[in-house]
């Protein structure tokens, strides 16, 4: 019989989105005493690490007003970064997991789960997932994944969610990952999510969508053989991804230093270095700037999947992220869609206390 992969269901439905400031022992230790958060997202790791060099890997705030870095600035309210991925392998995120779980008092319900999110080859990222479902008995607390495939700062590395081959190399062996769970005794099947890019003209929205669908006929195919064998009737394909993250930063922003707001002397920001193994000084935007292209493409993905759930065998959930810092941006990102709401930047600017701040701004009406 044909296994439903889970849910994905957070509440309350405000989270961190992976980011530098969920890097650490203690930044997950933080986010997760946080009483105003549903889930945890660990920042994106790898199974061997990435290679992070502190000359190139870097972030800045800026005042989007102004658009630039000012030194003197007080109201920084987006971000540019020419981050990759941490430098902390997964298997680090998973001791780190067990750490807080194993923390917890044994009185105190564990309902508050984890997002990892990780990234790599198709066959690593697949590897993730097991590794993952292999945990997660273990666990006080819910465990879900989610693949980045949307960084725009890896060279020669364009981001897999822009194009429907790119993506299905990714979800066929994923897919095959999941049912191995399914069947197994020492594992339990997690939620999996797909962290997307901020797409901008219709055939991108399309791409993933024809890829989703692909995945569930594969599905459906693997489910009606296992029927078959079983003598069972005909089983239907479910679409082995749960939720849809969107969106990550928007690639190829370049942002200028005023170290001296009265000087005439303009220089790239020390964050952003020019050079071929750094997009020749550009980065990645989030914050301010990127709110309405996010509100757009959480609304644009909830009709699309809404109009397609038959055909996907379900529901996919929708976590709206994109310069949300307080309470009005969240209400903007659920009116949109969304079913859960991100922070990033919001967080590496006030602190885990901008959670609080949402929560009060919306006087306990979720």
């Amino acid at each position: 019989m044909a296994k439903t992969p889970p849910l994905f269901d957070i509440n309350p439905p405000l989270i961190n989105s992976a980011c530098p400031w969920a890097t650490t022992l203690d930044d997950l230790r933080r986010l997760y005493a946080c009483p105003s958060t549903g889930a945890v997202t660990t920042r994106t790791s790898m199974i061997h690490g990435f290679d992070h060099d502190p000359a190139k890997h870097q972030f800045v705030f800026f005042d989007a007003a102004r658009a630039a870095a000012h030194a003197s600035s007080s109201s920084p309210n987006a971000s540019v970064n020419s981050l990759g991925y941490s430098p902390l392998p997964l298997a680090t995120y998973l001791d780190f997991v067990q750490t807080i779980s194993n923390e917890l008092p044994a009185s105190q319900p564990a309902t508050k789960g984890f997002i990892v999110s990780v990234t790599g080859s198709p066959e690593d990222v697949a590897a993730s997932y097991t590794l993952l479902a292999t945990a997660a008995p273990r666990l006080r607390f819910p465990l879900a994944m989610e693949i980045n495939l949307s960084c725009p700062n890896i060279p020669g590395r364009p981001p897999p969610a822009y194009e429907r081959d790119a993506l299905e190399t990714y979800l066929a062996p994923l897919r095959r990952a999941i049912a191995e769970a399914h069947a197994a005794d020492d594992a339990t099947p997690i939620p999996v999510g797909l962290k997307t890019p901020p797409y901008t003209y219709a055939t991108q929205f399309l791409a993933l969508l024809d890829a989703l669908e692909g995945a569930t006929q594969a599905a459906a195919v693997s489910a009606a053989a296992a029927a078959a064998a079983d003598g069972g009737g005909e089983e239907r394909g479910v679409c082995p991804v749960s939720f849809i993250t969107a969106t990550n930063t928007l690639g190829n922003c370049l942002l200028f230093a005023f170290p001296d707001p009265s000087s005439s002397t303009d220089a790239i920001v020390p964050a952003l270095p020019r050079g071929p193994d750094t997009s020749l000084g550009t980065g990645g935007m989030a914050g301010a700037p990127l709110h309405p292209l996010a509100l757009g493409n959480v609304a644009t993905l909830r009709w699309l999947l809404d109009e397609r759930a038959r055909v996907l065998g379900r529901r996919l959930a929708v976590v709206g992220v994109g310069g949300v810092a307080d309470a009005a941006g969240y209400r903007r990102m659920r009116e949109a869609g969304a079913d859960v709401v991100g922070l990033a930047t919001g967080l590496g600017l006030r602190g885990v206390e901008v959670f609080g701040e949402v929560e009060a701004g919306l006087e306990g009406r979720w």
